[in-house]
């Protein structure tokens, strides 16, 4: 018996306990039968245990080389290193929808596991729903898309992986991306759950928002890594390039990121119920449609798996799941009425309302872009694609609006703020914005929308950093020290303050594209041993070529000096690596010196023997942002999401500038800081 006999036993076996757990749920929560829920979550957890199982008997086939199995032959060969045959399980197609179907199946035990913390009424609701969407992803597994099939006649040596995933990115980022896709399963079962029994009040908010940040957070390391991977690999100077697949997979945190700020107008002042149910559902439908554009090979991307049958049987879910979820929103959509209205465009759920109109805006636009060439072939015959000037002038000064938009929010009260007020409270990160202003130009910094950007990054940023200031100075008034006090302020009001953090990384972020974006520098040349090229005060010299020879690849490497000020820097060795499974497929080895916060991009663009290379090169200013910030939005998001020690009676609590600046005004009207993630 082959390890793949017990994997196909075992997706058959998650199969029926996944189909059981949805029935037996159903009818436990209809007939108020405790021990069928009981007995549902029981199945769920057989389904974990299979799938386990099913995913080990595959990574131990990839471990065994049993390339008897079709998949393992396709994606692994002989000469590959451990930790890349592991990696192959997710490289194609059919092991991606099983990790996919994994880890939805840990996290639903994990839901059952927590179930107390969450509505009884809503926990068999949410383990069908989960289950129903882990039905879909078994069936195509055991049916149309099996990792375990196996071939009559087994190869000596496998294919080998597609030589752009042998790099250390492939470890981490299709499978953090792959996740992140999932794990809006969870806040769209809440959802379901919410609207089947009708309690739609802030109870299911206060549920779903923890899994809601863990989905946000998890999809943000997963653009990150894409980011960085594609920075670091395709050698083309750039981390974002607007692909259909990179569009896809951004579209679910746009409107993930909308209704992780209006949650906290509809727990404020009871408004937004209708607008918050359709970004949990328009999050998840998303995510099923980032998966469904990698499988269905309709829009060209090079990311995209070959074409296959299964692409119409995903498009077929996600119709069933739109017109599922667009039922019961329609149903209860009396009961979604919103308890207020808005008294003040000048108040903080103004902003957040702007907000969520410019997130929203970027989605449609991005989806827009990324379906055009299938509109276009439909409407007028031929496929016309929208390229990213289309998306940078469309999708930027969204951006920068909200930008804009996170450093004023902060700053004013719920319901209205005096302009009197609003004056006091942004004076000082306006005052920052204005010299930072005055000061572009001075260092040569000319170009207008650039310097719009950096202008309001650093109002922003300014915001932020006085807040967190002003905070701090409240605890400090009563005996702690700054650093105590800050720390104290992340220890007590995680939710408020990781959300700084997230805001303060998305500057960061926005600032690095507008470094990398207006004043890359690239220059190309054509070198001998010897000889220099100059580029932006950066002096390279090129020395001559590396030729080293393995069993499964060759690699060129051109040794490259880098001066700077009449000083040897480093020494950088780029090269491209010929595997002998891939011949026609050299991938390129990027060297990266990274100069306080400038990065030297070096690429070896083409070879002739040891005596000549062709070396393109890359300036790009303040890269090292967007990563920083990246990093920070991740930092504040766990924050957001980790638990909290419940507060003592007897805490210090800070106000903000514009909760001081409130209560001279009108009591009622003091911001109560929120989530502001």
């Amino acid at each position: 018996m082959y390890f793949s006999d017990l994997g196909i036993i075992a997706l058959i076996l998650a199969l029926g306990f996944a189909l059981y757990t949805v029935i037996a749920s159903i009818l436990g929560a209809m007939r108020s039968a405790p021990p069928l829920v009981a007995s549902a979550k029981r199945s769920l957890l057989a389904v974990t245990f299979f799938l386990l199982l099913a995913s080990a008997a595959l990574v131990i086939s990839f471990l065994r080389h049993d390339f008897g199995v079709n998949y393992v032959a396709e994606h692994s060969s002989l000469s590959m290193a451990w930790y890349f045959v592991t990696a192959a399980f997710y490289g194609g197609q059919e092991g991606s929808l099983l990790y996919w179907a994994l880890v939805l199946s840990l996290f639903s035990a994990l839901f059952v596991v927590t179930s107390k913390r969450a509505p009884s009424a809503f926990v068999p609701y949410v383990m069908a729903t989960l289950m129903g969407i882990e039905s879909f992803f078994l069936l195509m597994l055991a049916t149309l898309s099996n990792p375990f099939v196996r071939s009559a006649v087994a190869p000596k040596d496998g294919a080998g992986l597609n030589p752009l995933l042998m790099d250390p990115g492939m470890l981490v980022h299709p499978p953090m991306l792959l996740m992140g896709y999932m794990s809006f399963s969870l806040p769209f079962a809440f959802a379901v759950a919410a609207l089947i029994t009708g309690r739609l009040n802030a109870e299911w908010l206060r549920s779903i928002r923890r899994w809601m940040l863990a989905a946000w957070t998890l999809q943000t390391a997963g653009l990150l890594l894409g980011a960085w991977w594609a920075y670091h690999v395709l050698g083309w100077g750039g981390y974002w390039g607007w692909d259909p697949v990179e569009n896809a997979a951004l579209l679910p945190w746009l409107t993930a990121t909308a209704f992780l700020h209006s949650t906290m107008v509809q727990e404020r002042r009871g408004m937004l119920k209708v607008w918050n149910l359709f970004l949990v559902i328009a999050s998840f439908a998303l995510s099923i449609f980032g998966t469904f554009e990698v499988r269905s090979g309709l829009i060209s991307s090079v990311h995209s798996f070959a074409y296959s049958d299964i692409g119409a049987y995903f498009f077929g879910f996600l119709a069933v799941v739109l017109l599922f979820s667009s039922a019961l929103f329609f149903f209860r959509l009396p009961a979604l009425r919103a308890e207020q209205e808005f008294d003040s465009v000048v108040s903080r759920e103004g902003v957040f309302l702007l907000n969520n109109l410019l997130l929203v805006g970027m989605t449609f636009a991005i989806l827009w872009g990324t379906l055009f060439p299938l509109i276009s072939a439909s409407f007028r015959g031929q496929t016309m694609t929208m390229g990213p000037p289309f998306y940078n002038q469309v999708v930027a000064p969204m951006i920068v609006l909200l930008v804009l938009a996170m450093g004023i929010g902060p700053l004013l009260a719920w319901r209205r703020t005096s302009l009197t007020a609003l004056w006091r409270n942004i004076s000082t990160p306006a005052i920052l914005a204005a010299l930072c202003a005055l000061v572009l130009p001075v260092l040569g910094i000319t170009d207008v929308a650039a310097n719009i950007g950096f202008t309001v990054c650093t109002f922003t940023a300014g915001a932020i950093l006085y807040e967190i200031w002003r905070g701090a100075r409240v605890r400090h008034r009563h005996g702690e020290s700054y650093p105590r006090a800050v720390y104290m302020l992340f220890q007590r009001y995680r939710q408020r303050y990781g959300g700084y953090i997230v805001h303060l990384g998305l500057v960061f972020l926005v600032a690095g594209i507008i470094g990398s974006h207006y004043f890359q520098q690239q220059q190309d040349a054509t070198l001998k041993p010897g000889q220099d090229m100059n580029v932006a005060g950066y002096r390279l010299t090129y020395l001559g070529n590396i030729d080293e020879k393995d069993s499964d690849k060759e690699t060129i490497s051109a040794q490259v000096q880098i001066w700077r000020d009449g000083k040897l820097q480093s020494y950088v060795y780029p090269g491209r690596v010929i595997y002998s499974n891939y011949p026609d497929q050299p991938t390129s080895v990027i060297e990266i010196k990274t100069f306080v916060a400038t990065d030297v991009y070096v690429y070896l663009a083409d070879w002739q023997g040891a005596a000549q290379a062709t070396i393109r090169v890359f300036i790009n200013p303040l890269v090292p942002f967007v990563w920083w910030g990246g990093l920070l939005m991740i930092l504040g998001g766990i924050l957001c999401w980790w638990p909290t020690r419940r507060r003592l009676a007897t805490a210090v609590r800070p106000r903000t500038v514009v909760e001081k600046e409130s209560v001279k005004e009108k009591p009622e009207q003091v911001a109560d800081g929120g989530v502001i993630a």
